[in-house]
């Protein structure tokens, strides 16, 4: 459980240090950018302020990863 917390809390901190910084929805470099709701996919620097496809806000986008 300590491994898995101590995992948590460097998720949790770079999360804040995102937000801080301004860099929840954008990069430096292109990167994709996934709707949540509809599967949207936009490239690009930053997320859409809403998704063309569903028009749901920006805050439903999220980067693409490809985990499998």
């Amino acid at each position: 459980i300590a491994v898995a917390e101590k995992q948590h809390e460097k998720r949790y901190n770079d999360l804040v240090a995102n937000i801080e910084a301004s860099r929840v929805f954008k990069r430096e470099e292109k990167v994709v950018w996934r709707c949540r709701n509809c599967g949207y996919l936009h490239e690009g620097t930053e997320a859409p302020d809403t998704c063309p496809a569903c028009d749901h806000p920006q805050a439903h986008f999220e980067l693409l990863g490809e985990n499998y």
